[in-house]
């Protein structure tokens, strides 16, 4: 594939993405205000809700790097972006039709997480197959930063939507986004790859993933830092909606704002981590960005009346640059340091164990708000962030100015015996 065809795929690739993103944001801001306006759930069905949203890395998040690797890229993507805007669109005809429950959200959420498994892994690996290595960092700050972008403009499109339109019927702009993703993803190049006549048992194939990611000194730790930072996300998943909404009385579209400013903090991370990392190194910016995320979390739910709306921004903003810095930088580790044969298992392995923190911490941030209040509730979470600096700190990692050193320090060195996988 030429430089032009390159650049031409990518791009589709991006605008499909960023069309989805936009709509799932607009989502995020959707469904939790339909459970809370619609069905007046409580705080641990705020909690079940968010979980859902993420249990399927607990289900199928490690096989999910084999089933990956075996299937055709476009086709798992698209089929993805299908199961994902029926299960969005079963929403407001249930509301339509009187049946709307709260159960009915959660199976939705529920499907939407098994879809976000596969499509997410298959995204992740097929974008080193159309960039090349040296833009590689470049292309994932792109990628984070529009993220963002849509992080920053879809909750608040959401929230004046959830005004305009109600909160159930506002949910199918996010239906319409995935079939739009799908249509562009379907223009993209099938992968060509040779397959073995017979794979090997997926038992196998999964511990080899594992192996490589548990006893790498640098992917290992980073995997347990962003474990640390995901598990408080998760937290405040469930509980930002609740917080706003119940603590501190804020309006529709106000809790579409301030939830949109975790989109400015995730642009700001995008666009400072080349100039971060080339500064100070990738290893030193990680330490850094675990440093900064502690900062921010501890400060997002303190005041009350205006000055709680200050501080909720300005923690999020905050949180947010220091979660993107430390995912572009290890997200575009491991697309340099693993094998391409192993690729799709390394990103499967880090996600299962990272993004499975998510619907645990909601879980866990329900069950102890129904009791301490979300405020309460936060605080503790944001002590648990401790973790993901701490880990690196103990780790290889710092003794490191740029993670890719481990690397040239092991090339150097005699060939020695690894675990089998490796």
């Amino acid at each position: 594939m030429g430089v032009g065809q390159r650049a031409g795929v990518f791009w589709r690739w991006w605008t499909a993405g960023t069309t989805s993103q936009v709509g799932s944001a607009v989502g995020a801001v959707a469904l939790p205000l339909t459970a809370l306006t619609v069905l007046d759930a409580s705080a641990f069905e705020m909690g079940l809700i968010a979980a859902a949203n993420y249990v399927a890395w607990l289900v199928i998040g490690l096989p999910a790097g084999v089933i990956v690797q075996r299937l055709p890229l476009r086709g798992a993507q698209v089929g993805a972006d299908l199961a994902r805007a029926a299960a969005v669109a079963s929403i407001p005809l249930a509301w339509w039709w009187g049946h709307l429950t709260v159960a009915h959200l959660v199976v939705t959420a529920l499907v939407i997480s098994f879809a976000n498994v596969l499509f997410d892994v298959a995204n992740s690996t097929f974008l080193p197959s159309i960039v090349e290595r040296e833009q590689l960092h470049a292309r994932n700050s792109l990628t984070s930063a529009t993220y963002a972008a849509s992080q920053l403009s879809g909750p608040s499109l959401g929230g004046l939507a959830v005004q305009a339109l109600g909160a159930v019927p506002t949910l199918l702009l996010d239906a319409v986004s995935y079939l739009v993703s799908a249509v562009l993803l379907r223009t993209l190049p099938a992968r060509r790859a040779d397959a073995p006549d017979r794979w090997p048992p997926m038992g196998e194939l999964i511990r080899q993933g594992w192996r490589f990611v548990a006893h790498h000194p640098v992917m290992g730790p980073s995997m347990w830092a962003a474990t640390a930072i995901n598990f408080v996300c998760g937290a405040q998943h469930a509980l930002y909606p609740l917080y706003l909404v119940r603590e501190l009385h804020a309006p529709a579209g106000l809790v579409g704002v301030l939830l949109a400013v975790e989109g400015v903090g995730s642009l700001l991370g995008a666009a400072l981590t080349p100039r971060i990392t080339a500064r100070l190194g990738t290893a030193r910016a990680l330490v850094i960005a675990g440093v900064v995320a502690v900062g921010g979390a501890f400060v997002v739910p303190l005041g009350t009346g205006w000055p709680a709306y200050a501080a909720f921004a300005v923690g999020n903003v905050v949180f947010s640059v220091g979660v993107v810095v430390l995912s572009v930088t290890t997200r575009t580790y491991r697309q340099i340091a693993s094998p391409p044969d192993l690729l799709s298992r390394v990103m499967a392995t880090v996600r299962f164990v990272s993004w499975g923190a998510i619907p645990v911490g909601g879980l866990v941030a329900g069950a102890l708000a129904v009791g301490l209040g979300a405020r309460v509730t936060l605080l503790i979470f944001a002590g648990a962030v401790v973790g993901a600096p701490l880990v690196l700190l103990l780790s290889p990692v710092r003794r490191l100015r740029d993670l890719t050193d481990h690397d040239r320090d092991t090339d150097d060195r005699p060939a020695v015996p690894v675990p089998a996988g490796r």
